[in-house]
């Protein structure tokens, strides 16, 4: 069994290492999802929804949506190194081996046994940051608690939200009231290939570290 700090320091990004192959019982996510669900949230008003995908049909579709918005963010990123903008991602060996990993679930979601698309509440659009801060704090410290329990019963999940680039189109295909309702991203449940994963290089974090001042 993971102690608490093993739990949280080795719950990591799983792209390459999801089990395509072995089933994933629905009553394993809810409980998964039920330890989720104990994270605090703004004034207790539980504002989520979670949508829980394993009909193959469905998911087929939502990786058509995922693939061609990964086609959309290539295109822009095109664009922008077309225009001499800066790209947020530096060509590192690291950003590589995310990106391989990133392709990999791109040609492999729809053979992930389950995928799961959390919703808050309201909308974002023009909103002060307050109330967006106020939103995503909502829905984002349950879906933190939901990967630690998949990571706790030796399942794995990434946070992705390429889809968002079109958000609308995933929210038609799953009967989410896309006017009343903000996607949090899409999270692709299974067993993994073995548990041994290890804390992440964040060699760097002191420098991120301030006291009392910038």
């Amino acid at each position: 069994m993971l102690t608490p700090r093993e739990l949280l320091t080795t719950t990591r990004s799983v792209r390459l290492r999801l089990d395509l192959e072995r089933p994933v019982a629905r009553e394993t996510v809810e409980e998964c999802l039920r330890v989720g669900l104990q994270a605090p949230n703004g004034s207790n008003l539980q504002l989520w929804n979670w949508v829980l995908v394993d009909d193959p049909a469905i998911r087929a579709r939502m990786a058509e949506i995922y693939r061609a918005s990964i086609d959309d963010q290539q295109r822009m990123s095109a664009e922008a190194a077309a225009a001499g903008r800066p790209s947020r991602y530096p060509k590192t060996p690291q950003q590589e081996r995310i990106s391989r990993s990133v392709m990999h679930l791109r040609d492999h979601l729809h053979e992930v046994p389950v995928l799961v698309v959390p919703t808050i509440a309201g909308r974002m659009d023009g909103v002060s940051v307050f109330e967006q801060a106020s939103l995503w704090g909502s829905v984002l410290p349950a879906v933190w608690n939901f990967m630690l329990a998949l990571r706790a019963e030796g399942m794995g999940s990434a946070w992705t939200t390429i889809h968002l680039h079109r958000e609308r189109e995933m929210a038609d295909l799953l009967g989410i009231p896309y006017e009343r309702a903000t996607q949090a991203g899409l999270f692709p449940v299974a067993w993994t290939l073995g548990t041994d994963f290890r804390p992440a290089d964040r060699s760097g974090a002191e420098r991120a570290i301030r006291w009392n001042h910038w």
